[in-house]
C-alpha cells in the first residue's frame, strides 16, 4: 500500500479519469481541487439543487490553465440513468458524493431523499457497471449506526436507522454489496462522520452545526444549540475525507474491495466544547463574543446523542492517516469564512460541458 503522499506523486505521473458526482457541493469541490492539483482528468456531475457553481469556481481559481482544462462539467441529475451513463464514459474511478443530505431534510421530505439517495445511487451503479468503471467509492454515513449505543462505532455493528436519511445510506451499502458480489463491480463505501471545512454552506436551512455557528457568531446572531451541550460527535476535517476517497479508489489491497470504512478522527467533541472552540478562536477579532452564549432548544428528532468512530480498520487496510485534528481543521475553516466575508462570492467560472 502507498501512503497518501506517495499516492499523489504516483497520480501526477500517471493521470487517470475520475467522475465526481455532486462536484459543486462542499466535499465534491474539495475532491475536485485536490484531483486537478494532482493533474488528473475530472468529470464533474451536478444538478445544482444544493451545490453551487461558486464552489467550483473557488476550487479551480488558483490552478493553471492546463489543470483547469482537465475539468469537464456534466450538468445533470443522477436520477436520470442516461445522464449517469454519459458521465461514466471512459472513466476510471467514480467518487460518488451526490445526495440530499441532512436528517431534518429527510424527515420533512422522505420521498425526495429516497429518489436521490437510493434511486440515483442505483442508476450510478448500473452506469458504472455498464461502462466498465474500475471502481466506485461512495459516501455512506455514520447515520447507519442508528440506535446502537456502543462506542466507538465499529463497521460490523450497526443499529436500527433513526431517520429516512439513515435508511437511504443503509440501502446504498446493501446495493453496493450486491453489485460487487453479483456483477463484480468494485465498490468501497466510506461512512463519513461529521465532516466540516471550507465551502460548507452556512446559509442552508439544513446547514451543519459548524458553519451555522461560525456565521451566527460573526454576525452576532443567535447560535442555536439543540440539547444541553453534552451531545458529542466525531468531527472530521474535509482534507481527511479527501484522503480517504483517493486511497479507497486506488488501493491495491483486494481485501478492502466490497468493504465499508469509517472516516473520522476516532475522537469525540461535545457541542459545548465545540461552541467554546469556535467562540474563543473568533474572540480576538469579534469582541462582541466575550459574553456570547448559545440559545438552547430541544433535542431534534432523529439525532443520536453520541458518535465516535473506530478507525483502526481504515488505517490498517487503506493506510489512512488523518492530517488534521479538529483544532487544526478549524483554523483553516475560520480562515476561509474570514476570506469569504471580506471578498464576497467568487465569480462563476467558464466551464467546458460534456455534450
Amino acid at each position: 500500500m502507498k501512503t497518501y503522499q506517495e499516492l499523489l506523486e504516483t497520480l501526477r505521473r500517471e493521470p487517470k479519469t475520475w467522475l465526481v458526482t455532486g462536484v459543486a457541493g462542499f466535499i465534491g469541490s474539495n475532491l475536485l481541487e485536490t484531483l486537478l492539483k494532482a493533474n488528473q482528468r475530472v468529470i464533474g456531475l451536478d444538478n445544482f439543487s444544493t451545490g453551487k457553481k461558486e464552489n467550483i469556481a473557488e476550487a479551480i481559481e488558483q490552478l493553471n490553465e492546463r489543470q483547469r482544462a482537465r475539468f469537464t462539467l456534466v450538468a445533470g441529475d443522477i436520477k436520470d440513468l442516461s445522464t449517469c451513463r454519459r458521465a461514466c464514459e471512459k472513466v476510471d474511478y467514480v467518487l460518488h458524493q451526490a445526495a440530499l443530505g441532512s436528517v431534518p431534510r429527510s424527515i420533512e421530505n422522505p420521498v425526495n431523499s429516497n429518489d436521490t439517495n437510493v434511486s440515483g445511487f442505483l442508476n450510478l451503479l448500473v452506469a458504472a457497471r455498464d461502462q466498465r468503471v474500475r471502481r466506485v467509492v461512495y459516501a455512506s454515513s455514520s447515520a447507519v449506526y442508528g440506535d446502537s449505543p456502543a462506542l466507538p462505532k465499529v463497521e460490523a455493528n450497526t443499529g436500527r436507522p433513526l431517520s429516512p436519511y439513515a435508511v437511504t445510506k443503509a440501502v446504498n451499502e446493501l446495493y453496493a454489496d450486491v453489485f460487487w458480489k453479483l456483477y463484480g463491480l468494485e465498490v468501497i463505501g466510506l461512512r463519513y462522520f461529521n465532516v466540516f471545512g471550507p465551502r460548507q454552506d452556512p446559509q442552508s436551512a439544513y446547514a451543519a452545526v459548524i458553519p451555522r455557528w461560525i456565521s451566527a457568531m460573526i454576525r452576532n446572531a443567535p447560535a442555536v444549540l439543540h440539547g444541553d451541550g453534552s451531545t458529542s460527535r466525531d468531527f472530521c476535517f474535509v482534507a481527511n475525507v479527501v484522503q480517504a476517497n483517493l486511497l479507497a479508489a486506488t488501493t491495491t489491497n483486494s481485501k478492502a474491495v466490497g468493504q465499508v470504512f469509517n472516516v473520522a478522527l476516532g475522537d469525540r467533541t461535545t457541542l459545548r466544547e465545540l461552541f467554546e472552540l469556535i467562540r474563543c478562536a473568533l474572540l480576538p477579532t469579534h469582541s462582541h463574543l466575550r459574553r456570547y452564549a448559545p440559545r438552547h432548544e430541544p433535542f431534534r428528532a432523529g439525532d443520536v446523542r453520541h458518535s465516535q468512530a473506530d478507525i483502526s480498520r481504515i488505517k490498517a487496510q487503506l493506510d489512512y492517516a488523518p492530517t488534521h485534528t479538529v483544532e487544526q481543521g478549524m483554523v483553516e475553516t475560520l480562515a476561509w469564512h474570514a476570506r469569504k466575508a471580506s471578498s464576497g462570492s467568487a465569480a462563476s467560472p467558464e466551464l467546458m460541458e460534456r455534450p
